[in-house]
């Protein structure tokens, strides 16, 4: 019997944040810019700004 369950988040795609490398899941809100998402958090991204 096949489940229905929708919350298996292993399929999505995922990528390693910029500054620490914590692998990132696939959010919804991203999804209009997935390619350009560099970091797993504002902290990050605030560490990472000076590389840019």
């Amino acid at each position: 019997m096949k489940s229905r369950h929708k919350g298996n988040k292993s399929f999505l795609p995922s990528k390693p944040c910029a500054v620490c490398g914590r692998d990132m899941t696939w959010r919804r809100a991203w999804r209009n810019n997935w390619a350009e998402v560099k970091y797993c958090s504002e902290a990050c991204r605030r560490k990472g700004c000076a590389d840019d």
